[in-house]
């Protein structure tokens, strides 16, 4: 076994991999950014490099510094974790030159199965079923012969980018051409595949686990068919469609498709599965290392996935055959990630004032997050993920349902009450799962309006700052109390903003501590966490701000007659289409804003003029930040 290892990733995936490496006696080296230097995993590790500025580019994606890293500190092995470099071939293959092991697979098994038109042709050729497709440069005339609708996909991506669904072959053309753009943008590497859509499918998975000396085992399936924009969602183990006969030939099939390609590790095979027609499987892709989802299958097997990654990549062989690997039990995976469904799931940041992560009574959390975290947007959203089983899928999800409204992460707007919600989903309930349900449900899952017990909790929070404090005498004009001088007293208005301004009158009676308030609302109690101006119950949070009237109206006044332009997310501006002074058009595209790989296109609201322009390319914007002012034409006439 190895006596260093170096975890070349960050968050909660490098403090998973620590965990183990802990348990083992083995001494984890971390590795760090600048934006990352106070971050859990460096904290929790052994001993801690840094390796570079905050951009990934020249920190987690340097393979140069990554391998300098581990020839300072004396590691003999790297784990790439997920994401970053680990399915990165050229990586494994210095880390090799470098006399370091690398934790996964051979450089030519990542190399062909990351080829999604070689890992097709590789795996058919082994016997496991495919999806009925076609490929450049015959790409146009397959996707015709299979007929609509058709799935085009970049033979080098994953994660859902470039992906097109075709529903009208008189649009093939237009839909190609976008195909490749973000093919080509994305991955750089245009070539695209084309295969028969499935409609509903469902999303199958199979663990397994390879040796360097000829054993290969599954460790059964997962469901991951509860997706939003191609991204997995929620995960489970085992699936409740497929019953034994189904998940034994799969399970052939996935050992198959693994030893096709001379696979050494943790590695998953997915299939697209027909959700009337489970035995009518397909090859779909494999992923070449380690799944976020893989705690899942840990608790229903009882297998520890790092530990096992790291022993077959010292050689060891695997102590079981396919006979000994059992499943026992129902584990549930919510992932939650930096974003907030209010505003489309658009990436949201901040700092984390609060934090509650469940753990124990069958519920486990896996996170990089602690109290004080920056969370920015050069990085995944992903945050952390919270695990539940229990004898069977009813208990498993309850207690993750459970396990999310305990979940609070103050300062930073996540997904968890939306994932809470959606497990409550009846569909979801009775297991009638397709990779299009929540994107079918998803308005009915996002509440509308704030709920009038947030507004008197904030307000709660506010009168009790203005009570005076000690005794003697009290200037009856200090206290909240809408005391007037000859006159009826008049009730106490706070004027606050979540989404849209409110001027909100208490109406109930409250408890306010330190970190909690409760308030009594028409002989309801509500109880929200509380810390700075956020305010959380259930996994949902609620950052209520102070309206200033007067400030808006003189603003408004600025600009009148003029739309502001504002930042939709947090992150970086990183195209610039225009200056002052340029003609636009309604709808024009003047902007792109980043944020933890997700762009959104800032567009001119009317046609008329560049009035200002307070961003640049590479430019750090806030939530809400002004960035442009569009003056309409009528008004520069004026």
């Amino acid at each position: 076994m190895f006596d260093t290892v170096l975890v070349a990733n960050r968050g909660e995936i490098a403090v998973r991999v620590i965990r183990t490496l802990r348990t083992m006696g083995v001494r984890s080296v971390a590795v760090f950014s600048d934006a990352d230097a106070d971050a859990r995993h460096v904290r929790e590790a052994d001993t801690a490099v840094r390796i570079g500025p905050a951009p990934a580019a020249e920190s987690y994606l340097s393979a140069e510094r990554l391998l300098e890293a581990a020839a300072r500190t004396g590691a003999q092995a790297v784990h790439p974790g997920y994401g970053f470099l680990a399915e990165n071939a050229a990586f494994a293959r210095a880390c090799a030159d470098a006399g370091l092991v690398f934790i996964g697979p051979p450089a030519e098994a990542i190399a062909l199965m990351g080829d999604k038109i070689r890992a097709k042709e590789t795996v058919e050729a082994a016997g496991v079923p495919v999806v009925p497709g076609g490929r450049d440069p015959e790409l146009a005339e397959a996707a015709r012969a299979l007929g609509a609708p058709v799935l085009l996909k970049p033979s080098a991506g994953g994660g859902g980018k470039g992906m097109r669904l075709v529903r009208d072959l008189a649009l093939l053309d237009d839909e190609i051409a976008a195909a490749r753009r973000e093919a080509r943008v994305s991955f750089g590497d245009d070539t695209l595949l084309v295969e028969r859509w499935v409609d509903r499918p469902r999303h199958i998975e199979i663990q397994v686990l390879a040796d360097g000396h000829g054993n290969v085992v599954h460790l059964g399936e997962r469901e991951c068919s509860l997706q939003r924009r191609h991204q997995k969602i929620i995960e489970e183990a085992p699936s409740v469609l497929l019953d034994e006969a189904t998940r034994a030939s799969m399970g052939r099939a996935a050992v198959e498709a693994a030893r096709s390609c001379g696979y050494r590790g943790a590695g998953t095979v997915e299939f697209i599965v027909p959700g009337g027609d489970p035995s009518s499987y397909y090859f779909m892709e494999m992923n070449t290392r380690l799944q976020v989802e893989h705690p899942v299958t840990e608790l229903v097997t009882g297998l520890d996935l790092v530990e096992w990654q790291l022993r077959v990549a010292a050689g060891e062989r695997l102590p079981y055959g396919q006979g000994d690997i059992t499943l026992t039990g129902h584990a549930v995976e919510a992932r939650i990630c930096a974003e907030d469904p209010s505003r489309g799931f658009l990436p949201s940041g901040g700092t984390v004032l609060t934090l509650r992560e469940p753990q124990g009574d069958g519920v486990r959390t896996d996170s990089g997050l602690s109290e004080g975290t920056e969370v920015g947007s050069l990085y995944d959203p992903m945050l952390s993920k919270v695990i539940a089983y229990g004898p069977d899928r009813a208990t498993a999800i309850r207690r993750l349902r459970a396990a999310l409204a305990g979940t609070v992460t103050l300062g930073v707007q996540t997904n968890a009450g939306f994932l809470r919600r959606l497990l409550a989903h009846p569909a979801v309930v009775a297991g009638e799962l397709d990779t299009g349900l929540v994107e079918r449900e998803v308005e009915g899952l996002v509440p509308t309006g704030v709920p009038e017990e947030v507004y008197e909790a904030a307000a709660a929070v506010r009168l009790e700052a203005l009570r005076p404090q000690g005794g003697g005498w009290t200037d009856p004009f200090s206290v909240p109390s809408g005391w007037r001088l000859g006159g009826t007293p008049k009730p106490v208005g706070f004027p606050l903003r979540v989404q849209d301004p409110v001027e909100y009158v208490p109406r109930g009676s409250a408890t306010v501590t330190d970190d909690r308030v409760s308030v009594l609302l028409d002989g309801v109690r509500h109880t929200f966490h509380r810390a700075a101006d956020w305010l959380g119950r259930d996994g949902d949070a609620w950052q209520v701000r102070d309206h200033d009237p007067v400030a808006a109206s003189l603003t408004g006044a600025a600009h009148a007659g003029a739309d502001s332009l504002t930042a939709p997310m947090p992150g970086t501006v990183t195209v610039v289409k225009v200056a002052v002074g340029d003609e636009v058009t309604a709808g024009q595209s003047l902007l792109v804003v980043e944020a933890m790989k997700m762009e959104h296109v800032v567009s001119a609201p009317h046609a008329g003029t560049v009035a200002e322009l307070d961003v640049a390319p590479g430019s750090t914007v806030a939530m809400d930040q002004v960035l442009a002012v569009i003056a309409p034409h009528e008004e520069v006439a004026r």
